[in-house]
């Protein structure tokens, strides 16, 4: 009886169709395939797994939704299924950035601008409910900072925020998701997308290795660095290039050496393959 059973199954599994993923294109078993639980699209299990992965590390993870764009109910992957499929870190992660982003969109809700507290504050609403759109105090119940509602500077009274950002005559107290190691340093870090800017004119520094921004223009010393520190960082990003290229100038003998040993390498494995198909039986 055991035999027949056993038989029984592996027949069973033998007409199982074969069930083409979309997302890889390869045919996998019924076994091997994932039900999306709002919309009931078949995915292979991998596929669904690395498709949540890649979105979750990309910081995309405020709507998840069926990776068929041609889905007609476009079905959304909700936490619980997110969290039967990924790590327990990839989860916290998940949970985490999420998080980040309602508060980020909720006009009631947002974080404090003090480095190190990122504290969620509410935004006083008007009588109606909805948030102004003119500057309000917003105090930290944490830290008891008290900061602007549209421009995360020190509360600036009667002031606008134009003109607080234009004089920089607000106190440089970091703002939400830098990483900087002192307030009074004006080359900024987001913590989120490692985008590097001026505080004062916003311009991106992300190719001003040499931080030669704050030589010029504007926004000339206002760096906040000694010039002692400029000179010393400028020497280290120079050092660091001037590494790579005495290693590169000393590795190229040996790589020109080794090419033709590489190549030959090469060619013997294909005239082997050669070989052997020859030999093969027509």
């Amino acid at each position: 009886m055991a035999a027949y059973s056993a038989s029984r199954n592996s027949v069973d599994l033998a007409i199982d169709p074969l069930i083409t993923c979309r997302l890889c294109l390869v045919e996998c078993s019924l076994q091997d395939m994932y039900e999306l639980r709002d919309c009931k699209c078949l995915y292979c299990e991998k596929c669904v797994r690395m498709y949540l992965s890649v979105l979750i590390t990309d910081g995309n993870v405020l709507y998840i939704t069926c990776p068929d764009a041609m889905c007609k109910k476009s079905g959304q992957i909700q936490p619980l299924e997110i969290e039967s499929l990924v790590e327990p870190k990839m989860f916290e992660r998940y949970k985490r950035l999420k998080y980040q982003k309602e508060i980020d969109l909720d006009p009631n809700r947002t974080f404090c601008p003090e480095n190190g507290c990122e504290t969620i504050c509410h935004v006083c609403s008007t009588s109606t409910g909805e948030t102004s759109t003119r500057p309000t105090p917003v105090e930290c119940p944490s830290c008891g900072l008290q900061f602007c509602s549209i421009c995360k500077s020190k509360w600036h009274g009667a002031q606008t925020c134009d003109e607080v950002m234009l004089h920089g005559k607000h106190e440089d107290f970091g703002i939400p998701y830098t990483n900087t190691e002192d307030a009074s340093i004006k080359d900024m870090m987001c913590k989120r997308c490692k985008h590097v800017f001026c505080w004062y004119c916003l311009t991106s520094l992300d190719d001003d290795f040499l931080l030669r921004h704050y030589d010029k223009g504007p926004c000339k010393n206002k760096l906040g660095h000694t010039r002692a520190s400029v000179i010393w960082h400028r020497t280290q990003v120079v050092g660091i290039f001037a590494g790579f290229g005495v290693l590169l100038l000393v590795a190229s003998p040996f790589l020109l050496l080794a090419a033709p040993c590489i190549l030959c390498c090469k060619c013997k494995v294909c005239k082997c393959c050669e070989e052997e198909d020859e030999v093969l039986p027509t």
